[in-house]
């Protein structure tokens, strides 16, 4: 299906023509056709050389640009309608500045009326539209005269119709979902439905669709597309949803979404096609899809600036949307969105920074780019903002600019050897410490920049890569006293008398142990270096699995020091439970423990 808004001036024969390519009455309400004015948006299609084409209908009265551009935001292309008989007028204006500061890049002109106006009047309209629209986005654009009354040229327009749906860049069938709500209606014993049209991704019955307003998940109970069900609906076409659950349904301007795909945002950076930053009013209407937001700006360089929106809408990297002054009937500056999450700004001189970090910013979305400015973001929410993620995650699914990850392994090193030095009897730094130091947002973050930096992790501490640091002389004496107690009788740890009255209080044998003079098997129980090998070593001689007793007996220790030492060997993979009262030794392929 294609899908084409109308637009241009009120009284032109926007309606009419719909009705004539169509046969059908895109004016629902009875107000519209006893008044021949239309109000709300109509829909209409027909089909064109085998493909669907789906009008939206849009009133052209200066009081209902809101609604008009509720009709023309979600829509590719657009049937621009001049009369031949009233040529250019106010709203035709209106209406071609809201498409160029849509960016609206496909568009056909269509002079109606022709039976109303002699033959050079009409063509002197066609060439005067012309020229304005040739100075917009939309540049040069076929042109047919019409009259929807006496079916003049329409054969004409149909053909151009069909050069102008030919041209339209497919739509992703795989893109997440955002329906722009338009219209929503009750039908009996159904519920809600609402219609949109739909520029990419697919909606299938049984989807979960999540109100970006409220936040409430809809479950699609029933889809159609041109009054036809359907059970599934790809872009770009018109929709109806028939929707299932939540408290509160969704509303025109409220936009439907694949749930987990999308951030919402209260706060955008933007460049500016328009009027200068700096005169533009501090309160405007921001008009995206078929939401119409008041927004405070405010200005940062010359074409960007910070808009503050009094709702948070679903926007992503290179959305396309307008700033209107509803006061003024003007819209003074279309909008290329730059960043749907920019930081606050908390220091003096940060706004201006920011402009010139913006001013190199294209609004194409660029995954490197992205991650160099924001040095550590997850690739959901990366994506979510509508920028393919560069790489692979660093950690979790934690994407990490190169540059600033290996700044952050130099920071993290230098953060360990500090702490050491300024604790030396205690010189592992804690991983949590280490994290809010270097101002991480998770811990799998530090555990990755550990291995990065070439640290070592150990019972949640980090320790630096240098040998193994030096203790206090006092402490070294005790320590040495301990390594004498344990050379002729290796399994029979001190207990604790024996460490107290050397002063080896519990945070001195983790300073030992991670000098690398003690080995630590458990709270109060300390061995030589390398005891665990040289016990696995023994046991294994046995050549038969062995009991806790017989572990003890052969290691000459007691049941204080077996205990632990066997939890010990089985945690490092030396050993492995046969039953629950059995252990033997595992002998690794190369015939080594």
């Amino acid at each position: 299906m294609h899908v084409v808004a109308t637009a241009g001036h009120v009284d032109h024969g926007k309606s009419t023509l719909v009705r004539a390519l169509t046969g059908m009455e895109p004016d629902r309400l009875e107000e519209e056709r006893r008044r021949g004015l239309t109000i709300e948006l109509g829909f209409a299609w027909t089909d064109l050389a085998g493909t669907p084409l789906a009008f939206v209908d849009v009133p052209g009265h200066e009081r209902l640009v809101t609604t008009m551009l509720a009709g023309v935001g979600p829509v590719p292309a657009v049937l621009f309608v001049v009369a031949a008989d009233q040529g250019w007028q106010r709203q035709s204006a209106e209406h071609l500045e809201v498409l160029d500061a849509l960016g609206v890049r496909h568009g056909l002109l269509v002079v109606t009326r022709a039976d109303l106006a002699e033959p050079d009047a009409a063509a002197r309209v066609r060439d005067d539209a012309l020229a304005h629209i040739a100075a917009t986005s939309l540049g040069a654009v076929d042109a047919v005269t019409v009259s929807g009354v006496t079916g003049h040229g329409l054969g004409d327009l149909r053909a151009a119709l069909r050069r102008l749906t030919g041209a339209l860049p497919p739509p992703d069938p795989g893109a997440d979902v955002r329906l722009w709500v338009d219209r929503v209606f009750t039908v009996q014993g159904r519920g809600t439905v609402v219609t949109g049209t739909l520029g990419a991704g697919t909606i299938r019955v049984g989807d979960r669709l999540t109100s970006a307003t409220g936040g409430e998940t809809f479950r699609v109970r029933g889809l159609q597309s041109l009054k036809r069900d359907r059970d599934e609906v790809g872009g770009v076409a018109r929709v109806a949803v028939n929707l299932h659950g939540g408290s509160d349904g969704p509303r025109r301007g409220d936009a439907l979404l694949t749930p987990d795909h999308w951030l919402t945002t209260d706060v955008i950076d933007v460049r500016l096609r328009g009027d200068p930053a700096h005169d533009l009013p501090r309160e405007l209407t921001l008009h995206v899809g078929t939401a119409a937001v008041p927004v405070c700006v405010r200005p940062l360089g010359d074409d960007t600036a910070r808009l503050s929106t009094t709702r948070r809408l679903p926007l992503r990297v290179g959305d396309v949307a307008l700033l209107r002054d509803p006061g003024r009937h003007r819209v003074p500056a279309g909008v290329t969105v730059l960043d749907v999450r920019p930081g606050p700004f908390a220091r003096r001189g940060a706004a201006a920074a920011r402009a010139r970090e913006l001013a190199a910013m294209t609004g194409v979305p660029n995954g490197a780019d992205e991650l160099r400015r924001r040095g550590l973001v997850r690739r959901p929410d990366l994506v979510a903002m509508g920028v393919p993620a560069p790489s692979e995650p660093v950690a979790g699914d934690w994407l990490a600019d190169p540059g600033h990850w290996v700044a952050l392994a130099d920071r993290l090193g230098a953060a360990v050897e500090e702490h050491a030095s300024r604790h030396p009897t205690d010189p592992g730094m804690p991983a949590d410490a280490a994290r809010h130091a270097l101002g991480l947002p998770d811990r799998a973050l530090v555990e990755a920049l550990t291995t990065k930096a070439g640290l070592r992790a150990r019972g949640g501490r980090i320790y630096g890569t240098a040998t193994a640091p030096a203790l206090p002389p006092p402490v070294q004496a005790a320590v040495d006293a301990v390594r004498r107690d344990l050379a002729d009788d290796p399994f029979r740890a001190p207990d604790a008398g024996r460490l107290a009255d050397l002063g080896l209080t519990p945070r001195l044998l983790a300073a030992a142990a991670a000098a690398g003079a003690l080995l630590r098997i458990a709270d109060g129980i300390v061995l030589l270096p390398g005891a665990d090998e040289r016990a696995a070593e023994i046991l294994a001689k046995l050549n038969r699995p062995f009991t806790l007793s017989d572990a003890r007996r052969t290691l000459g220790t007691t049941r204080r020091v077996a205990v632990p030492l066997m939890e010990h060997l089985d945690a490092r993979g030396y050993t492995v439970r046969v039953d629950d009262l059995r252990r033997r030794c595992r002998v690794h392929p190369e015939g080594t423990l």
